[in-house]
């Protein structure tokens, strides 16, 4: 996801580690401290959170989107 701002990459991490601590989950958070890119840790499912520059440089929908390719391909 997508947050406008540092401030806002920061509390949309909060609210997630909140959540799932709340259902009883585990999670180690990764880049809170710079919050251009936060990655939060859940054991089965990762949450990335960036600002939209960050978003833009890595742009990880194009690598997740060959791995779908891959998949579709090897069925």
């Amino acid at each position: 996801m997508t947050g406008r701002s540092v401030i806002q990459t920061r509390s949309i991490a909060d609210a997630i580690v909140e959540k799932a601590a709340e259902a009883g989950l585990r999670s180690r958070t990764e880049g809170h401290a710079d919050g251009g890119w936060i990655l939060i840790d859940l054991g089965h499912v990762v949450a990335h959170v960036f600002t939209p520059d960050q978003r833009q440089f890595y742009n990880l929908e194009r690598l997740w989107g060959r791995v779908a390719e891959a998949r579709a391909e090897a069925q």
